[in-house]
């Protein structure tokens, strides 16, 4: 073969390995994402393995968000999805099985804040990263951590009841239903209400840490503290809805006045509460920023890139959202207005006349 030849043969060689390595790296740009900036993204899996069952946002609204955005993200990927019903057991296995069918991020809130440190180490073990979802994980650093501020959480929910009841001219002390002791988010949200419980002059009569956050333990503690304390109670500083909810029933199974009380996430039977009049305030923490975040998060780690943080928490590059303290007075303008809600599935049967009250429609 004379030279002419050999050079036009590289020459072609290069143009085609120059091809398949153009198609290999992929065309889709962040938003059509099929492998855009870091190749290999095109058909991977990603694991989105939530906690418990006790709160309905996971399966109503956490997993479709997520789902939505990845789909968006990289329509070719898959989305792993489990739900580990407050077994702290069942999630490692889920993560395991998530391993084993070779995801490329695994994004998880823990249900036990301290046993998923054995995922995280799992996981990192083999190349793949963690991102922390809603709930961190101290003990072994995830490779991300996206929520809202817990902290933050806690001090407004607490504030803006002993705000009120000191507008009130009320008289006795608090009961403060704290989440499960197992979950460092509920650690945050605990160190929050006590910022603002402890100097407001309220005498806290009690507390309790709430396993797996389920309402029925809220409700039947609660119920022991009506015997104890009677109508030395106040309010209530309970940390999430699914407690305050329990909070709520134990005073009408006594039958007796239910004070002011507390709750967090803002879940559709907590609007209804607020919207009666039985609890005082929620959080309005819209799903859909975690979710997404989070998604994109996932998929910047899926492309080979690493993603900064906008802050640090337990030296875990992380971004946490400020929320909203929601009451009568603003829950038509921040849940209603804003479209994070809709009337018809809020203002049924009996809450439709406090709804029409409070200009919600």
């Amino acid at each position: 073969m004379n030279r002419a030849k050999i050079r036009t043969s590289a020459l072609a060689a290069a143009a085609i390995a120059a091809s398949v390595s153009l198609t290999a790296c992929g065309s889709g740009s962040t938003n059509g994402g099929t492998g855009s900036g870091g190749g290999g993204v095109e058909n991977a899996k990603v694991a989105f393995l939530m906690p418990d069952l006790a709160s309905t946002r996971y399966e109503l609204a956490d997993k479709p968000l997520f789902e939505a955005k990845m789909k968006q993200l990289c329509p070719s990927c898959t989305v792993i999805y489990q739900n580990a019903d407050s077994d702290a057991a069942k999630q490692q296995q889920q993560a395991n099985s998530a391993l084993a069918q070779g995801v490329k991020a695994l994004v998880i809130d823990p249900v036990d804040s301290a046993a998923a440190a054995t995922i995280v180490k799992t996981a990192q073990s083999q190349k793949v990263p963690v991102i922390a979802y809603d709930r961190p994980i101290p003990a072994t650093p995830a490779d991300y951590y996206v929520s809202f501020d817990n902290e933050k959480i806690g001090a407004m929910i607490a504030q803006s009841l002993v705000d009120h009841l000191k507008q009130e001219n009320a008289k006795g002390g608090l009961l403060e239903v704290n989440g499960s002791p197992t979950d460092a988010a509920a650690g945050l949200i605990k160190k929050g209400i006590h910022s603002a419980i402890d100097p407001s002059g309220f005498k806290l009569l009690a507390e309790y840490d709430t396993p797996d956050w389920q309402p029925e333990k809220a409700q039947t503690w609660v119920s022991g503290q009506i015997t104890r304390f009677g109508d030395q109670i106040a309010g209530v500083v309970a940390a999430n809805d699914g407690t305050g909810g329990g909070a709520i029933a134990a005073f009408k199974a006594a039958g007796v006045k239910v004070p002011p009380v507390t709750g967090n996430d803002a879940e559709v039977a907590a609007a209804q509460r607020i919207i009666a009049g039985d609890q005082f305030n929620t959080i309005s923490k819209p799903i859909k920023i975690v979710a997404e975040a989070s998604a994109n998060v996932a998929f910047q780690f899926m492309k080979g890139e690493k993603p900064a943080g906008k802050t640090t928490l337990y030296n875990t590059p992380s971004e946490l959202f400020v929320p909203t303290v929601v009451t009568r007075q603003n829950i038509n303008e921040v849940l209603f207005q804003s479209g994070i809600m809709k009337a018809s599935d809020v203002c049924t049967g009996a809450y439709a006349k406090g709804c029409t009250e409070l200009g919600i429609k």
